[in-house]
């Protein structure tokens, strides 16, 4: 699977009435640079950077739109870029308002980090850093816009681009609080009035794209709880605080009361992953901690759950008078696909690989930065199948195993880049 998969493009089973020219143009385009691309991808893959450190891969990201004649703009701190590609004639681009040449900008987006994982798969192309690995297909999302924006650019040297469209690089998706915030407080979605993305699904095959009107990932927060006490003999607990006794109603009691605060059909679900307490069978310590995540699909909970968290907690330790310390990080909110979004994307796939290669796709509790942008303007996030057809192992993101087919980066092309040509509500 090291190979690109060749990905049928639109044909007998696409409409018969989408435009013949204009689109036909973008997927011979797309056709040309896909063996570019995937050695791009695999230059990243092998060289992936961790969160907030992905210099190398901004700069190959830069000169290469460079030498496209456009003009990218990296961030100060080195990391993750934006680049503007504007029609000829557009002499407003960003702005809303009458006439062809005032037209609000369709931003892409793609994530460019890596993870501390080790890769165990035996690849040409395999991570040359110990411990880092692109296991969440960030090195696919990257060369999938960078292909879909060489694409528009060279409509646009053609005078075949009407609308402009930006590229955002981001970096810093896997940890929170993520790059996200930073591009949209640094202004990136300026004059944006929709933006969409895709994501590598290793359950769906290559060629297909699924997608979701509503909620498609969650919100996902990080809870962290220490409590301290004086500490005292398992003999005698009544003449200290039991630490350990409210630790653990704490971990279990508050998951159950949430269920009963927050609306049960939001699904919030508060998940413990670390606890730690004392050293001795007979000693009550001091201190103890607890780690987890709040997930949920809803934005109403999303808002409500710290409020309700703090003051659960609050009730639960002052009954065992042990002192505790909750920081509670709203991590992102859920990715909400908006409808007229979903509706473009669905359209510029059937065009672009064919009516079949559209698919829904399930809900998932996954956490993804992508939303931080759909607080702002409308948008969708696609999942872009990357499994190879007839593959039988199970493949997952976040881990060593994960492998991509290549031939993901062309389907992604060829369906963003089209999107950039279809008509859609500003």
């Amino acid at each position: 699977m090291d190979q690109a998969h060749e990905v049928p493009v639109a044909s007998d089973s696409a409409p018969a009435s989408h435009p013949t020219d204009q689109y036909a143009h973008v997927l011979d385009v797309a056709g040309h640079l896909e063996p570019e691309l995937v050695l791009f991808r695999r230059d990243l893959h092998a060289n992936p950077e961790l969160s907030r450190g992905e210099f190398r891969t901004t700069a190959a990201i830069a000169a290469r739109l460079e030498r496209a004649g456009l003009a990218p703009r990296v961030r100060s701190a080195g990391s993750g870029l934006v680049c503007d590609i504007v029609p000829s004639g557009c002499t407003d681009p960003g702005r809303k308002g009458p006439g062809s040449e005032r037209l609000p900008f369709l931003a892409f987006r793609a994530d460019i980090d890596a993870l501390p994982v080790e890769e165990v798969n035996d690849l040409d192309f395999r991570s040359r850093v110990p411990g880092v690995m692109h296991a969440c297909g960030h090195d696919i999302h990257t060369a999938v816009v960078l292909g879909a924006g060489l694409t528009l650019a060279e409509l646009a040297r053609q005078g075949r681009l009407e609308r402009p469209v930006r590229l955002i690089f981001q970096p810093a998706e896997e940890v929170m609080p993520g790059g996200a915030l930073d591009l949209v407080a640094e202004g990136a979605l300026a004059g944006v009035s929709k933006i969409l993305s895709v994501h590598c699904d290793p359950k769906l095959d290559v060629g297909h794209v699924g997608l979701r009107t509503g909620a498609l990932t969650a919100a996902c927060d990080m809870v962290s709880l220490t409590l301290d006490g004086p500490g005292g003999h398992t003999s005698r607990p009544h003449l200290t605080a039991d630490l350990v006794y409210a630790l653990a109603s704490i971990v279990t009691e508050v998951p159950a009361a949430l269920s009963r605060r927050i609306d049960p059909r939001a699904g919030l679900s508060l998940v413990w992953g670390q606890i730690a307490a004392g050293s001795a069978p007979n000693a009550i310590p001091g201190t103890g901690s607890a780690k987890g995540t709040i997930r949920t699909l809803d934005q109403d909970a999303w808002n409500q759950a710290p409020d309700v968290v703090h003051e659960l907690v609050d009730a639960i330790a002052a009954k065992f008078g042990v002192k505790h310390t909750l920081d509670y990080v709203q991590g992102v909110p859920p990715v909400v696909n908006e409808a007229e979004s979903v509706a473009l994307l669905r359209t510029a796939a059937s065009r672009a690989l064919g009516t079949t290669a559209v698919v829904s796709t399930p809900q998932s509790l996954g956490g993804e930065d992508f939303a931080w942008y759909l607080q702002k303007v409308p948008g969708a996030m696609a999942r872009l199948g990357v499994r190879t057809p007839g593959d039988k192992m199970v493949r997952d993101l976040h881990q060593g195993t994960f492998v991509a087919d290549e031939g993901a980066i062309g389907a992604g092309v060829r369906m963003l880049a089209t999107a950039a040509l279809c008509d859609w509500i500003s």
